[in-house]
């Protein structure tokens, strides 16, 4: 089945993805956000019963505690939202036969090494973000329904809590930025995750068994520096970037350093290529009303 004429039921309302979710409805694309309002993921029950009344054709899981270094202060909350409501989801999803999309993160791996990592390679998240995501996979997987884990990495929008959106408001008033030069992922724009999302319910839906983990990253790899970078000069600033270590930068949750994805299976299955992150970045400058072709500026602070 196409995507064409589906229906689908949205987890999360107000977060990147589910954001770009409710922006690709149409009329052959009908698009049903669950805020926390109606479905408060630490509340045991209240997502299945969703479910359960849904007439939607396909489920996609967007919503998820996303607060990495506030998770090693909330690990309880974090794993009931990450890891226990996806596995109460898919479970109620399972009973009612309907397909799965569950976003989840590079934050399962443990960053080690400088090679792209498959779909089957060995996880070892570093922190309780990354415990909670891969709790929320295995419970998508034990639930036995029809489901693709999509896996992906530095997602960022022209809305909410995101790297853009941080260097932009950084470098407005400063001559220089630190940013960390030794981590090394694909920047992910939620349109494109959302794009796949849509894709790939649909192709569950006619093909059940496409039913797996998936990567999907932003092309070409590249250092939080070295994306900083792009992001000021399309924007048009004149903050200088210098890179640093991660060491220089602590905080309360490591990060991986090697957030590199192996998306090949992603688009020998679904044709979905990996997306230039550039690409992205152009469309949520212009989106936010920075002018990428401005000559350099700097804003009095």
């Amino acid at each position: 089945m196409a995507a064409d004429g589906m229906r689908l039921l949205v987890f999360g309302q107000t977060g990147q993805v589910a954001r770009e979710l409710l922006a690709l409805e149409s009329e052959r694309i009908q698009v049903e956000t669950v805020p926390r309002s109606r479905a408060d993921l630490a509340r045991p029950g209240e997502a299945a019963a969703v479910v359960a009344l849904s007439e939607a054709d396909a489920v996609i899981n967007a919503a998820a505690y996303t607060a990495v270094d506030r998770a090693e202060e909330e690990p309880a909350l974090a794993l009931a939202v990450n890891g226990a409501a996806p596995g109460e989801i898919a479970r109620a999803c399972a009973r009612r036969g309907l397909p799965l999309v569950h976003v989840s993160s590079d934050y399962v791996f443990d960053g080690s090494g400088d090679t792209p990592r498959g779909v089957g390679s060995p996880v070892a998240p570093l922190g309780s973000y990354g415990r909670s995501k891969l709790a929320g996979e295995q419970a998508v997987r034990a639930a036995g329904g029809v489901h693709a884990i999509l896996r992906t990495s530095w997602v960022f929008s022209a809305h909410g809590a995101n790297f853009v959106r941080t260097m932009l408001r950084l470098a407005a008033d400063r001559d220089s930025l630190g940013v960390v030069d030794d981590q090394i992922g694909g920047p992910t724009a939620a349109a494109e995750i959302a794009a796949a999302c849509v894709t790939i319910a649909g192709a569950l839906k006619a093909a059940p068994d496409k039913t797996g983990t998936y990567h999907l990253s932003g092309t070409p790899d590249v250092s939080w520096a070295g994306f900083a970078q792009e992001i000021l000069a399309q924007a048009g600033l004149a903050c200088a970037v210098t890179p640093i270590p991660s060491a220089a930068y602590p905080t309360p949750a490591l990060r991986p350093l090697n957030s590199r994805l192996d998306c090949t299976a992603t688009e020998a299955v679904f044709g979905i290529a990996r997306p230039d992150w550039r690409a992205g970045l152009a469309a949520v400058l212009k989106q936010m009303g920075e002018r990428a072709d401005a000559p350099p500026q700097r804003m009095a602070g």
